[in-house]
């Protein structure tokens, strides 16, 4: 699974920083022990040579007579053990405790180390000196060791504190790297918008000024695909508009040559159906070219930032007056159920060839002397446009295919099977939906088309 861009910039910020935490608290222990040892082992070395001062020669013979002070340089709260230890020679014991051990070796005094005194792990040092009395000499050590409590204080109060406060600066950046990332990755968010929002056919290029300069090539690179983009579908739309010059001025040519050769004396019958055929296959082929250019406009246009404010209503009543006589001689009773005020925004060309497709199509599959109604109404945000008839319907597994391109249900009925498709692409590109329902009663169909209101805030 791919982590998100905002996940991996914080890793890339939290996995450094987490190692640097770890490595600055390994160091901070190390120093906060040297120091703890450092003074602890003065400590040591200063009570050893406070001891070591009152030792004296007494009737030719040494005495050890311990000072207080000596012993009181280790007082704590964490009630260290302290012991000590003075020695003449290698042997002779003049006081303390006899079983601490001397330093292994010979060494420079003074020697500090480690040893244990019973189950105590101590902490040590020997010192020695040399005293001399009527020109005798004798060699004497003091040894001074301790338990570790006081030491292993030292070391987590020196330590502990710089370690909170590195955990608190990684929390910290926890909490205040997302929220930054996630502020500065607006931009970013607001681009991903901006382009989502765009209209399919919507090909102007977008604005860098507001964009940091990391993100300006790659809109520099989106704003060249747009580019080439609108070049090419500024050549397609010329190519629709030569080939509708092109396709619709020799077709009208041949049912201009057509009817006037029937209207020459004809005597062969031949010769006469022959031509009935060659106009209404002309005739055809013209209506044909003039839904597929239809449907070829609706794909390629989309409803501008300044829409046209339409009275869906007036297009409705419009497109009936035309197809009044198509419905009478067929003999079907042609209604209409329109409100006032039905507006909606779009283009009005192409949302009268969405009702004339979709009324004609019920006209066309209506049996003669059935009844087509067109209703038009307000349901909320939404101005609905439905086209209902009492016709043989469409059944349920052809419901699915009949906004395909050249889906034809019945094969009985004239038609080039673009009516429905050109009627969905246009209701799309107004961002409105197409759907259809049985009839009451299971009998005919209902079309039903819904557009967005016209909203008062809209500017003409």
């Amino acid at each position: 699974m791919l982590l998100s861009l905002r996940a991996r910039l914080l890793l890339w910020l939290l996995l450094p920083l987490a190692l640097f935490v770890f490595v600055t608290g390994r160091m901070s222990y190390d120093a906060a022990r040297q120091t703890a040892d450092l003074l602890q082992d003065n400590a040591l070395l200063s009570s050893a040579r406070t001891i070591i001062e009152d030792v004296d020669w007494e009737n030719g013979a040494l005495t050890a007579n311990i000072p207080p002070a000596a012993l009181e340089i280790f007082e704590s709260p964490y009630q260290d053990q302290v012991f000590y230890k003075v020695i003449v020679g290698r042997d002779r014991l003049l006081g303390g405790s006899p079983d601490l051990a001397l330093p292994a070796g010979n060494a420079t005094f003074p020697v500090f180390y480690n040893t244990r005194l019973g189950d105590l792990p101590i902490r040590a040092v020997a010192y020695e000196r040399q005293l001399y009395d009527s020109g005798r000499a004798e060699q004497v050590t003091v040894i001074v060791g301790k338990t570790q409590a006081s030491r292993q204080a030292m070391v987590e109060d020196l330590w502990r504190p710089q370690l909170v406060r590195q955990w608190l600066m990684l929390a910290l950046v926890v909490v205040l790297v997302p929220f930054g990332l996630t502020m500065e990755l607006r931009p970013l968010m607001k681009l991903k918008d901006e382009v989502a929002d765009r209209e399919p056919m919507e090909l102007e290029p977008i604005r860098v000024h507001h964009l940091p300069s990391e993100l300006r090539p790659i809109v520099d690179a989106i704003n060249q695909c747009i580019a080439r983009l609108k070049l090419h579908t500024t050549t397609q739309r010329q190519f629709i508009a030569d080939a509708a010059h092109q396709l619709r001025t020799p077709l009208t040519l041949l049912d201009t040559q057509v009817q006037c050769a029937s209207q020459c004396d004809l005597r062969d019958p031949a010769l006469t159906e022959a031509l009935t055929g060659i106009r209404r296959t002309s005739q055809k082929m013209a209506d044909m070219t003039s839904q597929l250019l239809l449907l070829a406009q609706a794909e390629s246009v989309s409803l501008p930032r300044m829409p046209t404010r339409v009275d869906l209503s007036a297009v409705v009543s419009s497109v009936l007056e035309e197809l009044v006589v198509s419905a009478q001689r067929r003999q079907i009773d042609l209604g209409a159920e329109l409100d006032d005020g039905l507006e909606v925004a779009g283009s009005e060309s192409l949302l009268a060839a969405l009702v004339s497709n979709l009324v004609d199509n019920a006209i066309r599959y209506t049996h003669e002397g059935g009844s087509v109604t067109a209703l038009c109404r307000r349901d909320g945000d939404e101005v609905v446009l439905q086209v209902v008839d009492n016709g043989p319907g469409i059944p349920a597994e052809a419901r699915a295919h009949v906004f395909e391109r050249f889906y034809r249900v019945s094969s009985d009925v004239e038609g080039s099977g673009l009516g429905l498709a050109i009627v969905h692409q246009i209701a799309l590109s107004h961002g409105g939906t197409v759907t259809m329902t049985p009839g009451a009663g299971r009998v005919g169909l209902v079309m039903t088309v819904r557009l967005p209101a016209w909203r008062t805030e809209e500017k003409v």
